[in-house]
């Protein structure tokens, strides 16, 4: 274990600058030096949407254009040419007029213009009867994805450059590259020779490897990228910069004043928040670091002397406590009940869990009785109608139903807390929030309490200021 930090800088935060220079590369949170750091950088906010399609509402970026172009359909070549004009916008704000703003639009306008060649060109080539356009749109959303990321950290280095930073630029994109390699030697021949006593590389979010990093991760892939450079170079820690602390809840549901930071929590909870779509860290970067033991701080960008969140493997709070209220609305349960199903509920399983995967839904959680499944499922209205009818098609004795709820979890290392499950349910019926279904698993990190939607807001205070306002001091 080396005595450096690999540190990692969310998109938000990568869209203010002044806060970078001033806030993470002049306050090191472990030593007074500001080197013995490396950065991982995400693409400013927001611009993967742009190249790919938007995060949440599926509004299709550079990417869901090309892949669903008809006959000569050019909209995709408009959208490139509106994330160039953005970018160079980006530009302009950072560096004003002059020879840098000249060399970094020069910089972004190859990548770009080198991409759509390569779109025009395999948009031809597909035209033909032996090529296969769905065979290479991986490749094409790996080319898309770097270019955000690209843009980000030869910004960021050039920018802390003029400021006085001995700073370099680490790209892993692969640009051009002609050897193919795994994850692990990029990384290895990126960081080789580099002399972190004296200099802070910033490098891309995004890896290009043989394997491709989208294939298993998708936009996960900047959080594999940080862990691995974490892993392979040894960091004695790791931190990741975000708009907002990592709190006891959403302040903007409990409020600002009811909302505390979480100082310190273990993996096991980290891998839970994941399961709700509030990622502190992807889980699969989460198991290299917990097996190599490399702690993890999650800091707000925004409070730089605020120590933040401390997640390690082994911690437990001394005192059994809920730590986290937290929750996700736009569920869909798929309800599946078959009186054949009685004595096989596995093998009714495993086919409606291959259907959900077909469709890349994200199941969140399940309930199982003798003869009814229920998968709780984090999934587009189209996406589900189409899985509910392979179901259908699959089952068609059964009976099948869906219907769109919440979920509300209290997470926590150490939850062994005598009568819990019945206060947390007095306290959502004493608001006259029917909980529709229930879970507390044996390890004893969780509880879930599925509900309508419509009481979402509601069941995130009430066992906020039940579970952890009134055990405050």
């Amino acid at each position: 274990m080396k005595s450096h930090s690999v540190e990692k800088i969310g998109g938000t935060s990568m869209s203010d600058y002044a806060a970078i220079r001033d806030n993470i590369i002049k306050k090191p949170s472990r030593k007074d030096t500001i080197f013995q750091r490396v950065f991982v950088v995400s693409a400013y906010g927001g611009m993967t949407d742009t190249l790919l399609e938007h995060k949440k509402s599926s509004k299709p970026g550079v990417y869901a254009l090309f892949a669903n172009a008809v006959n000569n359909d050019d909209s995709w070549r408009e959208q490139l040419n509106s994330v160039k004009h953005s970018m160079q916008e980006i530009n302009l704000q950072l560096f004003g007029e002059g020879e840098l703003l000249t060399e970094a639009n020069t910089f972004i306008s190859k990548r770009l213009d080198d991409a759509e060649q390569c779109l025009e060109d395999l948009q031809r080539l597909c035209q033909h009867g032996h090529f296969e356009l769905d065979a290479h749109l991986a490749t094409v959303r790996e080319m898309l994805a770097s270019i955000g990321e690209a843009h980000s950290a030869w910004n960021t280095a050039r920018l802390l450059k003029r400021d006085g930073f001995d700073t370099c630029y680490v790209d892993l994109t692969g640009w051009q590259t002609k050897q193919q390699t795994s994850l692990d030697e990029r990384i290895e021949s990126a960081f080789q020779d580099l002399d972190l006593s004296c200099q802070i590389p910033i490098a891309t979010g995004y890896a290009h490897s043989e394997e491709g990093l989208m294939s298993t991760f998708d936009r996960g892939y900047s959080e594999m990228t940080f862990s691995r450079i974490a892993v392979l170079t040894e960091a004695a820690e790791t931190v990741i910069h975000k708009e907002f602390h990592l709190s006891t809840a959403d302040p903007r549901l409990v409020g600002e004043e009811n909302a505390v930071p979480i100082g310190r929590t273990n993996y096991d909870v980290a891998d839970q928040l994941a399961n709700l779509g509030m990622e502190a860290i992807h889980p699969k970067a989460a198991k290299g670091l917990r097996c190599n033991k490399i702690p993890l701080r999650v800091k707000n960008t925004f409070e730089p002397d605020h120590p933040g969140t401390l997640i390690t493997g082994d911690y437990v709070s001394d005192q059994p406590c809920v730590e986290i209220i937290a929750g996700c609305k736009g569920i869909y349960a798929l309800e599946v009940f078959d009186q054949n199903m009685t004595g096989s509920v596995d093998q009714f399983d495993q086919q409606i869990l291959k259907i959900i995967t077909s469709f890349k839904a994200h199941m969140v959680s399940k309930d199982i009785n003798a003869n009814t499944i229920t998968h709780y499922i984090a999934v587009s209205l189209k996406n589900i109608e189409r899985i509910y009818r392979e179901v259908e098609k699959l089952f068609p004795e059964a009976e099948i139903n869906q219907f769109k709820v919440a979920i509300v979890s209290a997470i926590g290392s150490n939850m062994k807390v005598p009568g819990i499950l019945a206060k947390t349910v007095t306290a959502l019926a004493d608001q006259a929030i029917s909980v529709l279904a229930m879970h507390q698993s044996m390890r004893q990190v969780d509880m879930q309490f599925i509900i309508n939607e419509d009481d979402y807001d509601l069941a995130i205070k009430s066992l906020h200021k039940c579970l952890v306002e009134d055990h405050v001091d």
